[in-house]
């Protein structure tokens, strides 16, 4: 048992080029992930790391070790998963957006748990294209993310939970204006190297240039907060849950039609042992959809086109 800890720690060390970053992913002390990596080397009698200053890089024998680490780590996550194929039990490692976990994801986390006692669910946050890497290495056994602007590697699948459209916000004190006139105003962006800034790159390209951008982040909430306080405008997406009104301090303009919305969905491997959660994630949001269709279209309830 100790072993496999090790060497999940090994690949945290290898992904990150850090202890303390890793150290930082596996709950550990940037102190304790030195001695596990001691332990380990003098174990296997290799040298794994190429020790810098500041860093650490895999030697020629790390690099040989990583893909058997890989498979190792992933067959005993397997063997854990064995005969849990008929309930929800064990432990899940899911990575998720944090605005995902505001809303519509949290509620179908909380519905999991309440319904499936001996499920343990572990979540990351973190940016959408970070958590590809990790979902594919079998670090995570899924993540909760945008649509990816480019084609996924052949091991993963992504499938769409809900879709979010793209709105531009501004201060809720300001005077409602057109969408020229605040393409003119002080524009906060969100961080274009994400999958999310690559779709408001997208409004941008349709709608016109920002012509005085200020800032770049890489948080739909800090954005918010940073419009809030009168910074400037920002398109983000319209949160699933958010409550983006005057009396919050926002003030929400929606953008054409033609403008492409953010798809946030599962991304999980293509073939792997914790099945039986995704498809569970998937099949609430299908019954959540479909209950939603049900109730706009009973009697006595306006459908809206």
């Amino acid at each position: 048992m100790s072993a496999i800890r090790y060497f999940v720690t090994f690949l945290s060390v290898a992904r990150h080029g850090s202890f303390a970053a890793a150290a930082e992913e596996v709950c550990l002390t940037q102190a304790a992930v030195g001695l596990q990596m001691r332990s380990l080397e003098r174990d296997l009698d290799l040298v794994l790391f190429d020790r810098a200053a500041r860093s650490v890089s895999l030697s020629a024998q790390g690099r040989a070790v990583l893909p058997l680490a890989e498979t190792l780590v992933a067959n005993y996550r397997q063997i854990l998963a064995t005969g849990d194929a008929g309930e929800l039990s064990g432990t899940v490692r899911v990575g998720a957006l944090v605005s995902s976990l505001m809303g519509a994801f949290a509620d179908a986390m909380l519905k999991l748990k309440q319904r499936y006692a001996g499920l343990d669910l572990k979540l990351f946050t973190g940016l959408s294209s970070d958590f590809a890497a990790r979902v594919e290495s079998g670090e995570l056994d899924a993540a909760i993310v945008a649509q990816s602007p480019s084609a996924l590697p052949a091991a993963l699948k992504w499938t769409m939970l809900y879709s979010e459209p793209m709105v531009f916000i501004s201060p809720a004190g300001a005077p409602h204006a057109s969408i020229d006139a605040l393409l003119e105003e002080p524009f906060i962006r969100f961080d274009r190297h994400t999958w999310t800034g690559v779709l408001v790159d997208n409004a941008l390209r349709q709608l016109g240039t920002a012509r005085n951008e200020i800032m770049e982040l890489n948080s739909i909430e800090a954005i918010t907060e940073m419009v809030r306080r009168g910074f400037g405008v920002s398109i983000v997406p319209l949160l699933a849950n958010a409550n983006w009104t005057r009396e919050s301090g926002l003030q929400v303009t929606p953008l054409p039609q033609r403008v492409t919305p953010r798809r946030v969905g599962l991304l999980e491997r293509r073939d792997h042992p914790r099945e039986a959660f995704t498809d569970a994630v998937k099949r609430h949001f299908i019954d959540t959809a479909e209950l939603s269709s049900s109730s706009n279209d009973s009697p006595g309830r306006t459908r809206v086109n």
